[in-house]
């Protein structure tokens, strides 16, 4: 479930997308280095359980600006900042972020650890022409070898393939695939496809769920 409702979904990216783009072409910040203030100001917490303060209560200038004033009160005049119009790479990594952050309800520290944020700033060529669905299922496979889900735990303890879980379950073996993936999301599945998996893994539902 999402923190916050997607009407302010826009306004969170357009955000958090300006906060990086300021940061690294305003205030000549490394991206790594800002990103790890804002983890540690409190601020991407805040932000990520749908803070209208961030989200839409300042600019993407403002909240870079904020960051600072958390971790390194004083360091930079607001005056000096040069400011850009056109969406740079640093600015599609927090737009996209955002989205994902927003989607999946993952902190964004989590986030990170599993896709560190100058990897992100790596996929920018492959990915800023695409649909944003792509990104966001780059991401899942990462975070399916980082995160293994229920469903593969399960199955890995009971020692079954995805294909001999297929055949026990009924459930069809791409299903299981994308589950385990997180190309699809198993809290939205069908009662009676997780009820099946449950049973082929004598296991509850609320086993499989995440």
């Amino acid at each position: 479930m999402s923190a916050y409702d997607e009407v302010y979904l826009r306004p969170a990216r357009a955000n958090l997308g300006r906060m990086l783009d300021v940061a690294v072409d305003g205030l000549n910040y490394e991206l790594s280095e800002f990103y790890g203030l804002f983890l540690v100001s409190g601020l991407a917490g805040r932000f990520g359980a749908g803070d209208y303060g961030l989200i839409t209560g300042c600019s993407g200038a403002e909240l870079a600006f904020r960051v600072l004033d958390e971790v390194r009160p004083g360091e930079v005049s607001r005056n000096a900042v040069r400011y850009r119009y056109d969406r740079s790479p640093e600015y599609w990594c927090g737009w996209a972020l955002a989205r994902y952050q927003w989607k999946t309800s993952m902190s964004f520290e989590t986030i990170n650890r599993m896709a560190p944020i100058n990897e992100v700033r790596e996929m920018y060529d492959a990915f800023h022409e695409m649909d944003i669905r792509q990104f966001d299922a780059a991401l899942n496979e990462r975070r399916a070898r980082f995160f293994r889900t229920p469903l593969r735990m399960r199955r890995m303890a009971a020692r079954l393939s995805q294909a001999q879980l297929a055949i026990e379950s009924g459930v069809p073996v791409r299903s299981i695939q994308q589950y385990e993936q997180r190309r699809k999301d198993l809290n939205k599945a069908a009662a009676e496809t997780v009820v099946a998996l449950a049973r082929a893994l004598f296991c509850s539902v609320e086993d499989l769920l995440e």
